[in-house]
């Protein structure tokens, strides 16, 4: 299992790292009518010791010695009709490779926010002023509620507070209750653990089908074999860890590739159940 894990992984990560020009690190991927577009915007060497509860042996299991890679991605979906993001990022590769893809700031409709880390909103606005000017801002109401209400967190405050009345909440559904579509084709779904609302999508066109994930796992390298592992990230490790298991499960009983935003690049790929966990194969 180790090397199959490995190969889905890794045989990315040649090709992800050192982005000789702005349209490097774009891997584009077809949803039935949808385009969907990977966009990495950073990548680092990994660290295994942001994980909960993973022991040495575990990690020698899984991890290669010479170390792995980590990356930050964000997601274009060309809808007909309109263009839509699945996070920003921090806000700064995003921009140059939505333009190589002949789409500018102003041109897009709509941005999904998964939840209100700053590496997942850090490109919606600059000094107060939104950085995509005619987008509506859709986050889950107890996301939005948590981090500007209860724990008050100012950057997140900032990038809604840019939008204004552009900001709308929504009400993911957990899997096995009905679903409720947000936007044509694509519908939200509870993934609460990582933070209070943290949200994954599913998008939808004919037979076709992708889950996009968000920050279901960190370290995809242990996380898909061993999905009880938490990472510290996690806000609520168990109930990040029950998701992850009860996501992971849904898309490969019913065959849905997944797209990851920390995930190295393609960073979209197919699951399967194995063991007590999942494997993991790139798209191609």
């Amino acid at each position: 299992m180790k090397e199959k894990l490995i190969a889905g992984l890794l045989i990315g990560t040649a090709a992800a790292a050192g982005f000789a020009s702005e349209t490097d690190g774009i891997f584009s991927y077809r949803v039935g009518q949808y385009e969907v577009h990977m966009l990495v915007e950073t990548e680092r060497d990994g660290n295994a010791g942001i994980l909960v509860g993973a022991d040495d042996a575990l990690l020698r299991r899984y991890i290669p010695a010479d170390g792995f890679k980590h990356s930050t991605n964000t997601f274009l979906i060309k809808a007909p009709g309109q263009n839509i993001l699945v996070d920003t990022g921090f806000g700064g590769a995003v921009f140059e490779k939505i333009s190589a893809l002949g789409v500018e700031p102003g041109q897009v409709d709509a941005v999904l926010l998964t939840h209100l880390h700053g590496d997942h909103i850090g490109g919606l606005q600059r000094d107060g002023r939104p950085l995509f000017p005619r987008a509506r801002i859709l986050v889950a109401s107890r996301e939005r509620n948590h981090f500007t209400g209860i724990s008050v967190n100012q950057g997140a405050v900032a990038a809604l507070a840019a939008y204004g009345s552009r900001v709308e909440t929504f009400e993911p559904q957990l899997l096995g209750t009905t679903l409720r579509e947000l936007l044509p084709g694509i519908t939200p779904i509870v993934a609460y653990g990582h933070t209070p609302g943290h949200t994954v999508f599913l998008l939808e066109s004919g037979r076709d089908k992708l889950l996009l994930i968000g920050d279901l796992l960190h370290v995809a390298l242990v996380q898909f074999p061993s999905p009880n592992i938490s990472a510290t990230y996690d806000m609520d490790a168990a109930a990040s860890a029950a998701m992850r298991k009860l996501i992971l499960d849904y898309a490969a009983k019913n065959k849905i590739p997944v797209a990851g935003a920390h995930i190295v690049y393609p960073g979209i790929g197919t699951v399967e159940a194995e063991g007590n966990g999942f494997s993991f194969v790139n798209a191609r």
